[in-house]
């Protein structure tokens, strides 16, 4: 048996080291291993929460009496809700619903008062957005017992008979845009965005990255193409392939799941187009960045951890800390999930979108001038 054939340790110690000085020298690769579990550590441990409270609330009080008010308070008390508005029509109540600026709209009626201490067992009124199924559940099931514990202390003296009934009131739930709570309604739309942001970011990504392995780089940086000309022209072809995807998805969303489509789908597509460009941007600004394909990739894995989880796709946007929404509200993802939902289940029109546009927009705008900033005209 010759020498070489038996294990070296020396041989094997010496690999070791290689590999841990190539560790070294790939940064990228290295702040990503040590990054990945550090993120889903803060995301999964802090700010992730499927029990959301304190619920934006708005209240539409036509009568402002003792009871009334103890009614609003004993919502609060609960931590699901937190009124942020009082309004003063109907007409506001559903544009503040529509725009998503509250979760909940509770109205009290102007003879609420009157026709409790006359034992007619009067009637109010809480509309929920319930696009998000998830969002709203816990909240409203702490509503069942809420009746009699809210204005127990108002029903003294000649009211005490009324404070032994079960209900004193009824109180009619509303759930707008998703009556029946379907899940698919708000998952099937929100996993466009997903799809979206995977695949555009990634494919992309690996763009310039594939040439530059292949050496078909120098050809390209040979041609007098200025940068916007070769971002530009790489990405065109992988709209058309984001287009085809979206498709799919609202025929599927459609025809296999049978999600309302209550918007203009011509406004829906031209929605999809920006948030197509600011992933197209992102995965190309990546390709600029990464030396391989492999940084490509792991780069593209770096931001598409927090927008699946921060986007409000997978748990209740609301029910994350102020710190997580705030990282949250930077994401496109976030902002085309408002959009889409909103487009599909509410009818939302232009001027209802565009809180959620221009966010788009912007960050298309700010990765781009980073990545037209990093490209190089020369190869290292």
């Amino acid at each position: 048996m010759n020498m070489g054939d038996r294990f070296s340790f020396s041989r094997w110690w010496g690999i070791v080291v290689k590999e841990f000085i190539q560790l070294k020298r790939d940064r990228l690769t290295f702040a990503m291993i040590v990054g990945f579990p550090i993120i889903q550590l803060v995301l999964f441990g802090f700010a992730i929460n499927s029990d959301p409270r304190h619920l934006p609330t708005a209240v539409l009080a036509a009568d402002n009496s003792p009871i009334a008010r103890s009614l609003v308070r004993a919502m609060e008390n609960s931590d699901y809700f937190r009124v942020v508005r009082q309004v003063e029509s109907e007409a506001e109540a559903d544009r503040l619903l529509t725009l998503g600026e509250v979760q909940f709209v509770l109205t009290i009626p102007e003879d609420f008062s009157r026709k409790l201490m006359r034992g007619e067992h009067p009637a109010l009124l809480l509309e929920a957005d319930a696009t998000d199924p998830s969002a709203t559940g816990n909240a409203l099931s702490t509503l069942s017992g809420l009746g009699a514990a809210s204005v127990a202390r108002e029903l003294g003296g000649s009211l005490a008979y009324l404070a032994g009934k079960p209900d004193p009131f009824e109180l009619r739930v509303h759930r707008r845009y998703n009556p029946e709570g379907i899940t698919q309604y708000n998952v099937v739309p929100g996993l466009m965005g997903v799809i979206l942001t995977m695949t555009m970011v990634l494919m992309t990504g690996l763009a310039m990255t594939r040439e530059r392995e292949r050496g078909t780089m120098e050809n390209l940086l040979a041609t007098p193409a200025r940068p916007m000309e070769v971002m530009t022209g790489k990405i065109v072809p992988y709209i058309l392939i984001g287009l085809i995807q979206v498709s799919l998805i609202l025929a599927a969303a459609r025809f296999l799941f049978a999600v309302p489509m209550q918007g203009s789908i011509l406004l829906l597509y031209a929605t999809v187009l920006l948030f197509i460009a600011a992933n197209l941007m992102l995965g190309m600004t990546f390709s600029t960045i990464a030396r391989n394909q492999l940084q490509a990739m792991q780069m593209t894995f770096f931001f598409f951890l927090p927008s699946m989880l921060l986007s409000g796709f997978m748990f209740p946007f609301r029910g994350m800390p102020d710190w997580a929404q705030a990282v949250g509200n930077l994401l496109p993802l976030t902002h085309f999930l408002r959009l889409v939902r909103g487009i599909l289940l509410k009818g939302n029109g232009l001027l209802e979108i565009l809180p959620h546009v221009w966010p788009i927009v912007l960050f298309a705008l700010v990765v781009m001038s980073v990545g037209l900033k990093l490209y190089r005209k020369t190869v290292d």
